[in-house]
This record gives structure tokens, C-alpha cells and sequence, in this order.
């Protein structure tokens, strides 16, 4: 019954985010640092923006039969119940959710301390304003999605490739000085460090969470859609 529930959830999602303005990430779970966050860095591997962001990109079908299965270990024969169809086509369902994912390659879980130094430099390098030294910091394929929905400033689409990220982050911090981070602070965002910026006058309360690939910033997420932050601990 549950499952059914979030099938029908999850196809409703699917049409309204057709007519979503921008990327669309997962609602963050922000946690304060304090949390023991060994245990929750390890723990929630599944929750990671990364991770969600590619889950989110499949089909409601393709969800229940990889989650279902690959998850809860639930036979495919129940999932074809659920689903409404065959075993074969359950059994398909999940099969394209694995290579979806595998050909998406989230970046694995960083250590906490590799996280810090990472973040840390990448702040550092946009508060100086310095295009070098911010491409240093990221990946050669990193990433910014930014979600808002239209209802605050952020990257309209993914921009991708380390420079034209530099580009875009020094262009902030030129536009905004100081007020960029000004009221921020580092936080847990689904079990990784990030930052939770309060906002100001110029600049919309944000989450911010950084996914790192080999030391480097591989996906920046943005989200600052205010429906998605009304959890968040100001």
C-alpha cells in the first residue's frame, strides 16, 4: 500500500516538475555539525544530493522496482504487483534504474575532514575573487545546478566544465562583495558539508552543498527555492 502511495506520488511529482522552471533538486535535510557527523556522513550515503539528484531523474517505475528490489530486497514478482505488470517488465524497470545510475557516476562519499579543506578552499578562492584559484579547487568536470524555480536567482541551467564554473562564481562575488556569504555558516546538508547562508538584502537565503570527486569540487548545488526551505534550522 505504501508503495502504491508513493507510485502515485511520485508520477504526480514527474508532471508538475514538467513544467518546472530550471533544475530541480531534493528538498535538503540540514543538520547542525554538531550532530555526530561521522555517523551521519556514513550512514546516509543514499541521501546524498548526488546520489538523489540522479534517483529523482528516473522513472516512477524504474524508483519502486531498483529501490524496492535493490533496497528492501522485495521480490520482483510483489514489485510486478505493485507496478501493474510483468515480472520481465519489473525486472527491466530495475535494470535500466541501475545503469542509469551507473552511467550518471555520483561521486563516492568523501571523508568529512577532505570535505572541509575542499569547501574551505573554494570559499576562500571566490571571496579573493580569483578566477585561477578557484578552477584549482574544482573538478575538471564540475558541475553548478541551481534551483529555484524561478522564485530567486541561481543558475537557470547546469553550468558545466571547471572555468566556465570559476566564471560564474568570481561573476558572483564580484556582483555581491561581501553580502555572498555574509550570515553563513557550515552545516550537514542529506549527510554532507555545506552551507546554510541566511541571505541578505542583494543576496536570497540559500543551501549550499558541495559533492567532491579526487580532493576536487565535482557538483555545486544551489538550492534556494523558498517551498524547499521552510525546514531548514535559520
Amino acid at each position: 500500500m505504501v508503495s502504491r502511495l508513493c507510485l502515485d506520488r511520485m508520477r504526480s511529482a514527474a508532471a508538475r516538475r514538467e513544467h518546472y522552471v530550471g533544475p530541480w533538486l531534493p528538498e535538503p535535510i540540514v543538520r547542525d555539525v554538531s550532530e555526530d557527523p561521522g555517523e551521519i556522513v556514513s550512514g546516509q550515503d543514499d541521501l546524498r544530493f548526488a546520489a538523489l539528484r540522479v534517483l529523482h531523474e528516473l522513472s516512477p517505475e524504474q524508483r519502486v522496482a531498483f529501490v524496492l528490489h535493490d533496497g528492501f530486497s522485495v521480490p520482483f514478482s510483489e514489485i510486478a504487483d505493485i507496478l501493474d505488470c510483468t515480472v520481465a517488465a519489473a525486472r527491466q524497470h530495475a535494470s535500466r534504474a541501475r545503469r542509469a545510475l551507473a552511467d550518471a557516476d555520483p561521486p563516492p562519499p568523501a571523508a568529512l575532514a577532505e570535505q572541509q579543506q575542499v569547501l574551505q578552499e573554494l570559499v576562500e578562492a571566490v571571496q579573493a575573487r580569483d578566477i585561477t584559484a578557484v578552477a584549482r579547487v574544482l573538478h575538471p568536470d564540475a558541475v553548478v545546478y541551481g534551483d529555484s524555480d524561478g522564485k530567486a536567482r541561481t543558475a537557470r541551467r547546469p553550468i558545466a566544465g571547471a572555468d566556465k564554473v570559476a566564471r560564474f562564481a568570481v561573476g558572483l562575488a564580484q556582483k555581491y562583495g561581501d553580502e555572498l556569504f555574509t550570515n553563513s555558516r557550515p552545516v550537514l546538508v542529506n549527510g554532507e558539508l555545506g552551507l546554510l547562508l541566511a541571505g541578505s538584502p542583494q543576496v536570497a537565503p540559500r543551501v549550499l552543498t558541495v559533492a567532491v570527486r579526487d580532493g576536487k569540487a565535482a557538483a555545486i548545488f544551489d538550492v534556494v527555492n523558498p517551498e524547499k526551505l521552510t525546514r531548514v534550522p535559520w
